[in-house]
């Protein structure tokens, strides 16, 4: 994990996440493995291990480019445009319950 941010940090935004779950998954009743929350809009989708993949599926769709996990005790973020993970320091830190 690299220290240097991503090029699209001014595309970050204060978020509320959009529930507990992988919005997508839970409408469906399908499963995820791990969570991730759009830092531009508060979109809560499921990760690449998921069946469903809805996080990178909310990226293609609506052109979000960073999520931040939503794991508790995880604080990393991606940025899929440069395809790079980091830390932001003092950045909220959010997980499901």
């Amino acid at each position: 994990m690299t220290s240097s941010p991503c090029t699209h940090l001014d595309q970050a935004e204060a978020v509320t996440p959009s529930g507990n779950g992988c919005v997508e998954c839970l409408d469906m009743g399908s499963r995820w493995v791990h969570l991730r929350l759009c830092q531009t809009c508060g979109h809560v989708g499921c990760c690449d291990s998921s069946p469903n993949k809805h996080a990178t599926a909310h990226f293609h769709a609506a052109g979000h480019p960073l999520v931040q996990s939503y794991e508790p005790g995880e604080n990393w973020w991606w940025c899929y445009l440069d395809e790079v993970a980091f830390e932001v320091a003092n950045a909220p830190s959010y997980s499901h319950s």
